[in-house]
Parts: C-alpha cells; sequence; structure tokens
C-alpha cells in the first residue's frame, strides 16, 4: 500500500519533493481510470432488459413466435434485427432466455469469433438476419448448421455459415428471462388470444343456431333437400363441447410443444400483441393519436368497396354535367330487380 504526505521532509530536495508529488498523482489517476475502466458495463444487454433499445423490444413485442428444432430439441423463438442491433427470445416452454446486443457488442464478438474476417458491424447484422430468418420462417438453408448448448446460467445457439466467402461463426448467448418479459411476450398475449377464440367460438355457436332455424323455416315451409347427403343434425353445443373434449382435445395435446404456434395463431398473436402496443404508445405519447388508427393493410380492412356499375354511371354523368348549365334532365326512376329464389339446397 502506497503512503504519502502532502509536505517533504525537511531533508529532501523541493524539486524531488515535488516530483513524487507528481508521480503519486499519475500513479493515483491510472488507478482511477483503471477502476473506471472494470468497472464501465458490457455493451451487452444481457442483463435488465431495460437497458435494450425501446425500439427493437417494440419491433420484438409485434414478432410472432415460431417453431423450431435445433438438433433434437424443439424450440418456441422470436427475434428481431435492426441497424442498433438485435434482440432475440428463445423457449423450450420450461424456460425462456433471451439476449439483446447492441453495434458495439456485435463488433466484439465478431473479432472475437471470426479472427480472419474484416467486416462492418452493419453487414455482420445483415448476415445474423439472413441466417435466422429462414429458419424462423421454417426453412432452413442447408449450408448454415445451427447447434444448441444448455447450461446453469443459461443457453448459447451456435451458428455455422459463410460470410463473403469466409467461414462464418456466431454465438447468441441467452441469459434467462426476467418475469416481466415472460409475462409481455407469453403469458399476457396468450390470455388475450384465449378470450378472442372465446368470442369466436360464441359467435359461430349463435351463428350455427341461427341456420338452423332458418333451415327449420324452410322445412315447415314444405321445402325439401336435393341430395339426402347434405342433411345435417341440428346443432347441440351442449354434445358439441363433449364430443370436442373426449376426442379432439386428447389429439391436440399429444401433437407435442414443436406445434405450439400454427399459422393462424401466429397471425393473432401478431394481432393481439400489436393492439399492446399501440395502447402502451398512447399511454406515453397521448398526442400521436393519428399514427394508432389502424390502415387498410393492419385492421384487415381493405380498400373501400368498388362501385356498382350504376354508382359508376351516375357519377360519370355528374361529372359530365356542366355546373353552369342552368337546365338539368331529371333522372328517370330505375326499376328495382325483382328478389330471385335461392338454389342450391332445396328444390
Amino acid at each position: 500500500m502506497l503512503v504519502t504526505c502532502s509536505t517533504a521532509h525537511p531533508s529532501v530536495h523541493p524539486c524531488l519533493a515535488q516530483h513524487g508529488r507528481e508521480q503519486h498523482a499519475g500513479s493515483r489517476s491510472l488507478a482511477l481510470t483503471s477502476g473506471l475502466a472494470a468497472a464501465k458495463p458490457a455493451a451487452h444487454c444481457s442483463a435488465p432488459w431495460m437497458e435494450c433499445s425501446k425500439e427493437l423490444e417494440s419491433r420484438l413485442l409485434t414478432q410472432p413466435w415460431a417453431s423450431v428444432c435445433f438438433g433434437e430439441s424443439a424450440f418456441i423463438a422470436k427475434a428481431c434485427f435492426g441497424d442498433t442491433g438485435y434482440a432475440l427470445l428463445i423457449s423450450d416452454l420450461s424456460g425462456v432466455w433471451y439476449e439483446s446486443a447492441d453495434t458495439e457488442a456485435v463488433g466484439q464478438r465478431s473479432k472475437e469469433l471470426n479472427k480472419r474476417l474484416t467486416a462492418p458491424v452493419s453487414s455482420v447484422l445483415q448476415r445474423l438476419h439472413v441466417v435466422l430468418s429462414p429458419v424462423l420462417a421454417g426453412q432452413p438453408h442447408a449450408a448454415t448448421s445451427f447447434s444448441c448448448q444448455r447450461s446453469a446460467d443459461g443457453l448459447s445457439l451456435r451458428v455455422r455459415s459463410e460470410l463473403s466467402g469466409l467461414p462464418f461463426y456466431w454465438d447468441f448467448r441467452c441469459s434467462p428471462a426476467p418475469v416481466a418479459t415472460v409475462c409481455r411476450h407469453l403469458v399476457r398475449p396468450l390470455i388475450q388470444m384465449s378470450l378472442a377464440l372465446q368470442h369466436q367460438v360464441q359467435e359461430l355457436t349463435s351463428m350455427l343456431l341461427r341456420k338452423d332455424a332458418e333451415i327449420e323455416d324452410y322445412r315447415e315451409s314444405g321445402a325439401t333437400l336435393s341430395r339426402d347427403r347434405l342433411r345435417t343434425e341440428p346443432f347441440q353445443e351442449e354434445k358439441f363441447l363433449q364430443n370436442f373434449m373426449a376426442e379432439s382435445l386428447p389429439q391436440i395435446c399429444s401433437a407435442g410443444d414443436g406445434h405450439a404456434f400454427t399459422s393462424a395463431l401466429r397471425q393473432l398473436y401478431m394481432e393481439v400483441t400489436l393492439q399492446e402496443a399501440k395502447k402502451a404508445r398512447k399511454r406515453h405519447h397521448p398526442e400521436d393519436i393519428e399514427d394508432l388508427a389502424p390502415t387498410a393493410e393492419t385492421s384487415g380492412h381493405p380498400d373501400p368497396a368498388p362501385q356498382s356499375p350504376a354508382d359508376k354511371t351516375a357519377s360519370l354523368s355528374e361529372e359530365a354535367t356542366p355546373t353552369s348549365s342552368p337546365v338539368q334532365k331529371p333522372r328517370l326512376p330505375m326499376a328495382k330487380a325483382k328478389p330471385k329464389k335461392a338454389k342450391g339446397l332445396f328444390s
């Protein structure tokens, strides 16, 4: 331990004393610099989720889960890549792991794993996106291999591919995800999806009951079925639920964890999380009301329905008629078409 005094000894020359003070001050500043360097957190965001980019977090939320297989293990995973880094969530339905890394962490790891390769961080991020996206889409590339290794500290997903004709290696070093992340990306969306599917079943049940009432009215009016093979029994909700629990449900549960998210469920998950992201954005940015309005692409409503021929003729005649003309020909009333009798189900 170095001990110094603020004043020099009388027998020591003043120049030597001044030199000793400067040397001590330099060593003390060096020690402080070293301590700050050691205490500086790494750019890798594998600790608290709040340190990650808000943009990546918002984009990752609306990404659907995909069923993937690495080796003999089945997982569900989702990932998001951007100009500032990437974020990855992976789960085997027994645990959830995640990793988020910024550009500095990506550059350091690329130098660590690919010593012969010199590439900008943007190229590395683009390559990672190209490598992982086909796997999440269910179409893995033959030239890319994955291996998974679990430990008490987390999960490591190793990738081997090529970049610019040279071997390219990468390790996704995932840590256990915090409870808040699991709730936001799995628990809450799955509960909302269950409620949405329950409402959908109720609406379909009500529609079936109305259809049965309509068919019964046709029968009471004397209509008969032209093809007997199309005859159905009236829908009974309780009997249907009992048969579903006894026959269909065991088959669904025996499908395994690898079939957790089908294409229809992935679309439903995206819609649910999109609504969650809109609500969160509205809470933090109430002034951005217009941006939260659903578009034709996200709301499921396409462009407005095309006009009928009569409407088109009327609109064209209005455009062709000058507005300054004092006299306009009155329109003749159009005769209503007689309703046609439905055909196909009953003779």
